[in-house]
């Protein structure tokens, strides 16, 4: 199939299809007159992209779970391995992420709750402060 074909039947645009097939992932077959021509493979493969890439997985980590088809082996132990490499990066992202959120909610709370008598640039300045100081902390 032509590249307007597979940017039609996949969603992608063709300069995104061009793009993944100069970095390697995908190929075509060149015609005689010039015009590049996919396999229903290459379809299948631009799938798995787009799939990989809104699991997390990088270009270059999808460079090296895609399946070589001039292999008959599967490269199924690695493909696992890193599937589950990606959700360990996964948890240990959104524990990151709930800790920053709670400390946000801290800040929020503690410039929301400004002691009396102080005014809103010095009570945020003293939280700002602590947070400096727990950011710190955690460096330790």
């Amino acid at each position: 199939m032509k590249i307007g074909e597979l940017a039609r039947r996949s969603g992608l645009a063709t300069s995104r299809i061009r793009f993944y097939e100069a970095s390697g992932l995908i190929s075509a077959r060149r015609l005689g007159n010039g015009y590049r021509d996919y396999s229903e493979q290459t379809l299948h493969a631009l799938e798995i992209i787009a799939c990989g890439q809104q699991a997390g997985f990088s270009l270059e980590e999808m460079r090296n779970l895609m399946p070589d088809p001039t292999q008959r082996t599967s490269n199924h132990d690695l493909l696992l391995e890193s599937l589950q490499r990606k959700v360990s990066e996964i948890d240990a992202m959104q524990q990151r992420l709930a800790q920053n959120r709670a400390r946000l909610l801290e800040i929020i709370a503690g410039i929301e709750g400004k002691p009396e008598g102080m005014d809103c640039e010095e009570n945020a300045q003293r939280m700002l402060a602590g947070w400096r100081d727990g950011a710190n902390g955690a460096e330790r």
